[in-house]
């Protein structure tokens, strides 16, 4: 059995290399620490020399996590940012330089120039002074020099655009904003400012600019992005409307003003992607009333009436609603003459009407502001055929029909025609020969437009009939009014022809 006395000799025994390994091992982790610290401050030195920057990032942040008091890893660190363009965070760490280091003038003078583009004035006033009462190299006391008359130079600048604004000269407030911000690129306050002057001179687009640049600069920008849905609204982008309103509620969901904007915002959304849907399935009359809806939703938009009376003057188009077409497409054009879109609808509603010079201008027109575009080209073209074909024979009125007949009504208005001027109705030899001519146009106008092929000929301006536009073709009725050997639609007289139901 091992007595106690022997055990506690043992220990006894090894407790000087116990001690002697503990010393070591915290000699080595205070060595580790400071070489450690060294190496990454040397391989970020490298990095950023080298131009790879999120790498030397990495080590100057392991530097100030090894050593939170080195004021040459923090300004570093700082150096990194203000070259990855992360300025907010390279100003935390100039601050923590100076505070460890008051005396060095780079940091502060690093420091003051962020804090002047920041449009904080005075701070980097404070700044540029305390580094030239510090002995500066000739440089960084040019340097602050030149950036403490600048600084002077935009505060009465400043001071004249606050005065210019309160009076509401929005324009002159804009020009000295700009000449502000130029300099100040990062100050808040003047882009709010010359943001709300562009609104109330009607520069929405310039607004924008400035508001999208506020929703950037300034974390939790809820004001800047419920501006921007509303400006889109009003300039009718209700895509974008959206899209900006929901950035607001995602940063405050309980924001009232964004909340009630984005309700009505989302339901006139709805609608108009309905009436567009509507239309890609060609249900053209739903459409309509899902347009006159968005009118009703908000009417007090001038943009949005005019974007539904474009959609439902280009639905009527497409519903083949010739005259109700051009009433609601000449409303448009009353207030946008030179709307491409709409100009295109009207014609193509002007030829279903029959209007056919009304169309040749409406394409003339549009082809104005749109030289490129094939559809006015096309259209232009089968305006003109279809011109010169009314002026000589158009089966459609000789049968009187419209152009969107279907072939039951178009057999059905051949059958009365034919009956009406049959030969055989007529005894007088002038009167018979007039009626054979009439017959013959009348049977051939039944044959074009019932046959698919050689309506759609005729639709785009040739006549299938015409034997110059024919030429090496048969013609079906060729040799005058004797062809019809065999067709008579009634059965009897001297023609002996046979009627056709197709």
């Amino acid at each position: 059995m091992v007595s106690i006395e022997h055990v506690a000799h043992k220990i006894l025994t090894y407790i000087p290399y116990v001690l002697v390994l503990i010393d070591m091992r915290y000699e080595g982790v205070k060595c580790g620490k400071d070489g450690s610290v060294d190496n990454h401050m040397e391989m970020g030195k490298k990095l950023l020399a080298a131009g790879q920057l999120a790498d030397a990032l990495s080590h100057f942040h392991a530097a100030v996590d090894g050593d939170p008091k080195n004021y040459i890893a923090y300004y570093r660190r700082a150096t990194v940012f203000l070259a990855m363009g992360k300025s907010k965070s390279a100003l935390p760490d100039l601050s923590r330089v100076i505070e460890l280091k008051p005396d060095f003038t780079s940091a502060r003078l690093q420091r003051g120039n962020l804090l002047l583009k920041q449009g904080k004035l005075d701070e980097a006033e404070s700044d540029f002074k305390k580094v030239l009462n510090s002995n500066p190299s000739n440089k960084e006391e040019k340097e602050a020099t030149s950036q403490l008359a600048k600084s002077d130079e935009l505060q009465r600048l400043v001071a004249e655009a606050h005065r210019s604004y309160g009076s509401k000269d929005y324009m002159t407030a804009a020009a000295q904003l700009e000449a502000i911000i130029e300099t100040c690129v990062w100050d808040v306050t003047s882009r709010e400012m010359r943001a709300e002057c562009f609104i109330q001179m009607g520069e929405m687009g310039k607004a924008i600019s400035d508001l999208k640049a506020l929703s950037k600069l300034k974390n939790d920008n809820t004001q800047a992005f419920y501006k921007l849905s509303t400006i889109y609204y009003n300039l009718g982008d209700h895509e974008m409307s959206l899209n900006e309103v929901r950035e607001c509620l995602k940063l405050d969901p309980d924001h009232k003003q964004c909340f009630s904007h984005y309700k009505q915002v989302k339901k006139l959304n709805k609608q108009i992607q309905s009436a567009e849907e509507l239309i890609r399935e060609q249900r053209f009359e739903e459409a309509v009333s899902k347009y006159e809806a968005v009118m009703k939703t908000e009417p007090n938009v001038p943009q949005f009436s005019a974007l539904a009376k474009e959609r439902i003057c280009h639905a009527l188009s497409q519903a083949q609603q010739g005259a109700r077409a051009v009433s609601a497409c000449s409303e448009v054009l009353q207030s946008d003459p030179e709307n491409v879109n709409v100009l295109k609808d009207r014609a193509e509603a002007y030829v279903q009407d029959e209007q056919y010079e009304e169309a040749i201008k409406d394409y003339e027109t549009a082809a104005k502001h749109s030289e490129n575009d094939h559809e006015i080209k096309e259209g232009l073209e089968k305006a003109q055929r279809l011109l010169k074909q009314s002026q000589r024979r158009d089966y459609y009125k000789i049968l009187g029909v419209k152009r969107t007949a279907q072939k039951k009504e178009i057999i059905r208005a051949y059958r009365k025609l034919a009956q009406q001027w049959h030969p055989d109705n007529f005894q007088d030899p002038e009167e018979k020969k007039k009626a054979e001519k009439k017959f013959i146009d009348i049977a051939q106008a039944k044959e074009v437009l019932t046959d698919p092929e050689m309506r759609t000929k005729f639709d785009h301006g040739e006549d299938p009939m015409d034997p110059e536009s024919q030429q090496g073709h048969h013609h079906p009725f060729h040799g005058g009014f004797h062809g019809f050997q065999g067709f008579n639609p009634f059965g009897s007289g001297p023609f002996n022809f046979k009627f056709s139901y197709n």
